[in-house]
């Protein structure tokens, strides 16, 4: 017999990045399926305003201030969530910082920041949660990537090498861990519709744009909401025991278009 109950009903879970987008989608959908969320981002009173609509609904929801790019701040949310609903059972690590720079371009100190935030933080907030995991023999390591992994980005060198280094690190904590009972999983989505971005000047946006056509790498004009890429974290982190989802890619579909391909023998 297991020491611990292996499919608790009550699963406490950390969502970090929830002030916003992605995260705050995250957390909404995880409050509506009855599991404590504890939401972590600098920006706290945004994250009090979605564990607010959590609560709203009936689900319980924490906000905690979190500066990944501070040390005693990781330690003392990861302390914190605990202390607020419990041994956490899943860990989505979505927060990220993007600027558009090039490699040249960057100054030091603001890619030691992305890097930080993108994957220094990460290691430090997941270090500090997924030890119990393992001990309790079972849990979930969501980390939310980027589809740069695959395919390179021009202007945007530190988020790159950040988030190539957060899945390098996955993949290895994925080996780790594998047959402990805790599952970790890589969701890396495509162009996304959130606040990332918003602060770009236009001309540093078109700029960035015609970088990115000129090595092909903008298709189409589909994004991807925030609630969609929320929908494959939450599908990851609750797929029935037995089943490891290790890497989900979500990308935007492209519009219809007024002329699509003909079928073979159309």
């Amino acid at each position: 017999m297991p020491r611990f109950d292996p499919h608790p009903e009550r699963r406490p879970a950390v969502v970090t990045g929830a002030s916003s987008g992605i995260g705050a989608a995250v957390a909404l959908r995880l409050g509506a399926l009855g599991h404590p969320v504890v939401l972590g981002a600098r920006r706290v009173d945004r994250c009090e305003e979605v564990a607010g609509k959590v609560r709203a609904e009936g689900g319980e929801a924490v906000a905690l201030p979190l500066d990944l790019t501070d040390g005693a701040s990781v330690d003392d949310f990861t302390a914190a969530a605990e202390a607020e609903h419990g041994p956490i059972e899943v860990v989505v690590s979505n927060a990220g910082d993007v600027l558009p720079q090039t490699t040249l371009a960057t100054p030091p100190e603001d890619f030691t920041r992305q890097v930080q935030v993108n994957l220094l933080g990460a290691q430090r907030l997941v270090a500090g949660l997924a030890p119990a995991m393992v001990a309790r023999g079972r849990g979930d390591v969501v980390f939310v990537t980027s589809d740069v992994v695959r395919v390179p980005r021009p202007r945007m060198a530190a988020y790159v090498t950040s988030k190539a280094g957060l899945e390098a690190m996955a993949r290895v904590l994925q080996m780790e861990l594998e047959g402990s009972g805790v599952r970790v999983g890589i969701v890396r989505p495509g162009p996304s519709s959130t606040e990332q971005g918003t602060t770009w000047t236009e001309e540093v946006v078109v700029e960035t744009v015609d970088e990115w056509t000129r090595w092909g790498l903008l298709r189409h004009g589909g994004y991807l909401r925030p609630d969609d890429v929320a929908g494959a974290v939450v599908a990851m982190a609750t797929t029935p025991r037995g089943t490891h989802l290790t890497l989900v890619e979500v990308e935007p579909e492209a519009p219809p278009t007024p002329h699509p391909p003909v079928a073979p023998g159309g």
